[in-house]
């Protein structure tokens, strides 16, 4: 076991729809895969506790929880804003984790026009079928060698309809080189979108939440439905430069708040899309507890 002492709320971190494979679990821990571990991970007072994580690897899941980031600062600055100090004040505790970069593009190609259990059931059958079996029962993310080498028709047992030629490209490329993901998480930001967009089905969103759910850009931002009728409501000029350099958190935390705060539900930039009851249909309704309904982008 590995414990750190951390200001995260797990339920806002994991429930916020920025991943898919953790879930919660009835004494309020989550349980999930992750860099090929199965892991319990749960709240005691102020520790942050990793069951099933090696003293070995404290550098790994400090990574990945984002616990070398000074939050509080980060929640000072956006509390400049009145949008963002409601937003942050909602979910203090919201981290970004540092997925790995190639389950990260998965991921997000198969949350296109799609709803977070849909996606979380792809992504089981995905890690089931082609991946590697762990000891514990789980299974690892498979590797993109190793989706290489598959053809559209041998993904049929996923279910996820048009995406399965996407992530077969995605695997090609990535496998051969053509996309270098570590080569994205340190080139120029518009060089690093440009290379992702080479795969096919990958467009700006799909390509800006991998570079910031796995390629630690926080200055990314992607945008989605809600994203985009709260900006055109809050920020009609675009997200104000002071806040540029942590545009990612800042997007996940306004993303978080608009589709799960009850008070949010009355603001100007949602009620409409609220009434008309289009964010039902298009896969989007408010979640509950830490559930999820829509994938960030």
């Amino acid at each position: 076991m590995v414990c750190f002492e951390a200001d995260i709320d797990l339920d806002a971190t994991f429930g916020c729809g920025q991943c898919f494979r953790w879930l919660r679990l009835a004494h309020g821990g989550w349980s999930g895969v992750a860099h090929g571990r199965e892991l319990t991970v749960r709240r005691d007072g102020p520790l942050l506790l990793l069951e099933g994580a090696g003293e070995d690897e404290r550098g790994l899941w400090q990574e990945y929880f984002d616990l070398g980031r000074d939050y509080g600062a980060v929640r000072a600055l956006l509390a400049g804003d009145t949008v963002f100090a409601k937003a942050a004040a909602f979910a203090p505790g919201m981290r970004l984790l540092r997925q790995e970069s190639w389950e990260a593009l998965c991921s997000f190609i198969l949350s296109q026009n799609n709803n977070i259990p849909r996606i979380r059931g792809i992504i089981e059958r995905l890690c089931e079928n082609f991946g590697e079996r762990l000891a514990g029962g789980g299974y690892a993310f498979p590797t993109a060698h190793r989706l290489a080498c598959i053809s559209e028709k041998e993904l049929a047992p996923l279910r996820c309809g048009f995406r399965a030629g996407y992530i077969a490209d995605a695997a090609r490329k990535v496998d051969s080189g053509e996309v270098d993901l570590s080569l994205a998480a340190r080139m120029p930001l518009d060089e690093a979108r440009a290379l992702l967009q080479k795969i096919h089905g990958v467009g700006p969103k799909v390509a800006e939440c991998t570079l910031l759910f796995g390629c630690g850009r926080v200055e990314c931002f992607p945008v989605d439905v809600w994203i985009r009728r709260a900006m055109a409501c809050y920020f009609p000029q675009g997200l104000p430069g002071r806040f540029e350099p942590v545009g990612g958190i800042a997007q996940q935390l306004l993303f978080h708040y608009v589709r799960c705060c009850p008070d949010a539900a009355h603001e100007e930039a949602l009620a409409p899309f609220r009434r008309t009851g289009k964010a039902r249909s298009a896969g989007l309704q408010k979640p509950t507890a830490a559930k999820a309904g829509s994938a960030p982008a």
